[in-house]
């Protein structure tokens, strides 16, 4: 949640984000993700990868370090 709101991603609370992962890619449905589902997911999704890499971009996080 910290990392989205730094970034300004705050459209879609954490829970809303890991449901969307989680519908996107759990592919048999058990309510877990192994790693590999996980990688094959996100590989396949464009808008999935997308997202990720906006959530976990830590650019704005070293700039506010930077500039103290």
């Amino acid at each position: 949640q910290a990392i989205q709101a730094i970034n300004g991603y705050t459209n879609m609370s954490a829970e809303e984000f890991t449901n969307v992962i989680f519908q996107k890619i759990d592919v048999n449905n058990d309510g877990e993700l192994t790693l590999e589902e996980f990688i094959n997911g996100v590989e396949k999704d464009e808008g999935l990868m997308e997202l990720i890499t906006q959530s976990f971009d830590l650019s704005n996080v070293l700039k506010i370090i930077q500039n103290g």
